[in-house]
């Protein structure tokens, strides 16, 4: 445990722009406590005791205000920055080198029980807001902007931004947009009711002149 610690602090140290003291890291830092909390409870869940590691879980995120379930597998060096908010599921994984900053979900999109969450490949940056839904992988070295809405795999080293993120930069392969700039592979739901609402009116034009014709 001291060993993390001590990794957690450099890591934190490292990429903290405000370059916080050794005190400051240890004593304040609710990202770095966050994570020490879930490696208890994670612990606790992999043992078999669900309801130990769900309590510690629960204390982690009344005292850090991040919420990471027992049964996420997290890797090293992962620094939440502020953390207010964050939540993070059950079936979701992360990578070594991590950053996430505060307001962020990797969440599920299935009721259904198997992997439902994401899983956050060596390095990536999720910004804050950003929403990652469902079984997808953020690749290596990419990033998600702030308040985006990732529900669609990202490859490695690109950046994605928007609703639903899309990928931005001359690294982004070329796709087929449909109505308000959505990938053709995605669905369009104004567009499909828009859609469903002109043919309603068009049956509705129809029947009123058959009637006045006949």
């Amino acid at each position: 445990m001291t060993l993390e610690i001590i990794e957690l602090g450099r890591a934190i140290r490292e990429r903290d722009p405000a370059r916080p003291s050794w005190p400051e890291v240890i004593f304040s830092y609710p990202g770095l406590h966050a994570i020490l909390w879930h490696r208890l409870a994670h612990r606790l869940w992999t043992w078999g005791f669900r309801g130990l590691g769900r309590f510690f879980s629960h204390l982690g995120r009344m005292l850090t205000g991040i919420e990471i379930h027992p049964g996420a597998k997290i890797g090293r060096r992962l620094f939440i920055d502020h953390g207010m908010g964050t939540v993070i599921g059950e079936t979701a994984t992360i990578g070594d080198d991590v950053t996430i900053y505060h307001g962020v979900t990797l969440g599920g999109l299935s009721l259904k029980a198997g992997k439902r969450h994401p899983d956050v490949l060596d390095g990536a940056i999720i910004g804050a807001g950003a929403q990652v839904l469902g079984p997808i992988t953020v690749g290596r070295g990419s990033r998600v902007g702030a308040n985006a809405v990732a529900v669609a795999p990202v490859e490695d080293g690109t950046t994605v931004v928007g609703i639903p993120a899309r990928c931005t930069g001359p690294d982004c392969r070329k796709t087929d947009t449909v109505g308000y700039g959505l990938p053709a592979r995605e669905l369009d739901p104004v567009g499909e009711r828009l859609s469903s609402l002109e043919d309603e009116v068009r049956l509705l034009r129809e029947a009123l002149t058959l009637r006045r014709v006949g």
